[in-house]
């Protein structure tokens, strides 16, 4: 019987350069015409053994970039979480103290700004004990701060703080307090104006307490 050639139920060669299929189209499979991977993607270890046959220090010191790139962003997050969890205890904290305070009678700790935020010779306003108390924070020295409530105790206008005269000034009846003490020094006030304890914590000054004086 004459040769009638291939047996069309035999499997296709998918490869291109057999002989006699050079040039053929739709042989070959997909795949081969796909971008290779990049080189810098591929975790290869170096002794060619698998991931999960590595020891457990390689985890952390890899040697390819894949793998560093992972090992860094997984250390930033670690970071990025106790930073985070570190901030919400110090929050809870001053929660609890603040709780503890007002049920003892005691006042609140309050933050009132960072030693960054103010300059030497200048003054920022916050409340405390609360809300409907006006004080002064006022940066005398390079580490020296001094608060005091902002009501003057003659008839309780707001003073302005006048670092570069020493003073604190009621516009209301020429009213002058010593600006590190609080003292009245003119006018008609008699009584300090009210001081704020402060504490200061790293970076941060906080009102801890609240003197109230006669003389």
């Amino acid at each position: 019987m004459a040769d009638s050639g291939p047996d069309p139920r035999s499997p296709i060669d998918p490869a291109i350069n057999t002989p006699g299929r050079e040039g053929l189209t739709g042989t070959a499979p997909a795949s081969l015409y796909a971008p290779s991977p990049d080189r810098e993607a591929i975790t290869i270890a170096p002794d060619f053994a698998p991931l999960d046959a590595q020891p457990a220090w390689r985890q952390d010191f890899p040697v390819d970039w894949p793998q560093d790139l992972y090992v860094e962003r997984r250390d930033f997050m670690k970071f990025l979480l106790l930073t985070s969890a570190a901030f919400a205890v110090g929050q809870i904290w001053i929660g609890v103290q603040n709780w503890y305070r007002r049920h003892s009678g005691q006042p609140p700790v309050r933050r009132i700004a960072s030693v960054d935020d103010i300059a030497v010779g200048a003054a920022i306003g916050f409340t405390y004990p609360d809300e409907q108390e006006p004080c002064l924070l006022v940066r005398l020295t390079v580490n020296e701060f001094v608060a005091f409530g902002q009501k003057c105790t003659h008839l309780s206008c707001a003073v302005i703080p006048r670092p570069a005269e020493g003073s604190f000034y009621c516009p209301c009846h020429e009213g002058r307090f010593d600006i590190r003490t609080g003292v009245p020094t003119a006018g008609p006030p008699q009584r300090p104006l009210t001081r704020i304890v402060l504490d200061r914590r790293g970076r941060d000054i906080y009102a801890v307490g609240v003197e109230e004086r006669t003389a």
